[in-house]
């Protein structure tokens, strides 16, 4: 299967699921079910996200490290423990604390969760100043999907240039995303103009990408989420912007990871700007950025610190002591031990919902 995801298509997108979301909130109220609370990513400088539909009455795995949901009035948050030495594999339940706005909780369940089933989605940037890098991201990433993929997880592929096309649909057979990651070429949109309509063939429609892998793509799968982005950073055309792009990873529960991987010559020295919305885009979804260069040894090895991640996190489960369903923000903070870091999410908003469904 193969099309181009457009800005219309966005805004179409967008306006049913608003008007889907209408019709599910009045048929379950109906129903009398009861609320249950959805849990967000830490406040942006522009200001919180709009609320996104909750699960259902018992707890649900809903991602990796970073994500975050309260089901009835348990809290389930993912995350990973490094020291110096590398990602710690053996810790217990006592051996963590966990702090929701400066107050103490009790941690119910605490579990490894290296075999929960993973939905990847491999985001590729196909635009010009790809072209000398692109072979290299091709095997490589071939190469972390052979790897990581088991028969109960399963993977995607968009490209995205001019106009942003889904190259391989989900699928557990890494032979046949190998062979969708081949295809991928370069496109300038040189003759074709560009999708954006602003008439000029340039573009490279990163932040677009982002929301329809997120909001079209991952939005009703459930399990951990990730999406691999490997790209230089730059955004040129895109009907979304960074806020709506992070806005969209968050509601759909998704952690990203960004690979800055460019051919340096494309610039001709002055280097490319694009790093610090890149930034913003992991941490504000719990991931983080690896900048590779134009190294394909560095991006094996990006590959394989992400691997490792997603073999090494902890579930720890708690009912808060705070139970108002007011729609404020909840810090958290996860402590297991002196010079140890925890990768996780920095909070989660207490928000009220009356659908159902696993995001």
């Amino acid at each position: 299967m193969n099309f181009s995801l457009t800005r219309q298509s966005s805004v179409s997108s967008i306006q049913y699921m608003r008007s889907f979301l209408t019709l599910a909130a009045l048929f379950v109220l109906s129903f009398g079910l009861s609320s249950v609370l959805h849990a967000q990513e830490a406040p942006s400088p522009e200001g919180p996200p709009p609320a996104s539909a909750a699960a259902g009455d018992q707890p649900v795995d809903i991602g990796e490290t970073q994500t975050l949901k309260v089901n009835v009035n348990l809290v389930n948050v993912y995350f990973s423990v490094r020291d110096k030495n590398g990602y710690i594999t053996n810790l217990h339940k006592d051996e963590c604390q966990i702090q929701e706005d400066k107050v103490d909780q009790k941690i119910k369940n605490f579990t490894q969760e290296k075999n929960l089933p993973l939905t990847i989605g491999i985001l590729l940037d196909t635009s010009g100043s790809q072209q000398n890098v692109l072979p290299m991201e091709q095997d490589a990433g071939a190469e972390f999907l052979k790897d990581v993929l088991t028969p109960k997880d399963e993977a995607f592929l968009i490209s995205f240039d001019i106009n942003v096309d889904l190259l391989a649909d989900y699928t557990n057979s890494p032979s046949e995303l190998r062979r969708a990651m081949q295809k991928a070429s370069i496109n300038t949109g040189a003759g074709t103009g560009s999708v954006t309509g602003n008439g000029s063939p340039r573009g490279t429609l990163l932040y677009d990408a982002v929301y329809l892998a997120a909001h079209d793509k991952l939005h009703q799968e459930a399990g951990r989420k990730i999406l691999v982005i490997l790209t230089d950073g730059q955004d040129q055309g895109s009907q979304e912007n960074i806020r709506s792009a992070i806005e969209a990873s968050q509601k759909s529960n998704a952690i990203v990871y960004v690979i800055m991987i460019a051919d340096r010559g494309f610039y001709g020295g002055f280097g490319y700007s694009g790093a610090g919305d890149m930034d913003r885009l992991a941490k504000e979804t719990g991931g983080r950025v690896i900048n590779v260069g134009n190294n394909g040894k560095k991006l094996q090895d990006a590959f394989d610190q992400i691997q490792d991640e997603l073999r090494t996190q902890y579930l720890a489960s708690y009912t808060p002591t705070n139970l108002k369903v007011d729609g404020t923000f909840r810090t958290l903070n996860i402590s297991c031990g002196k010079d140890t870091k925890v990768q996780a999410r920095k909070g989660y908003y207490a928000l009220a919902e009356s659908m159902g469904g696993d995001n």
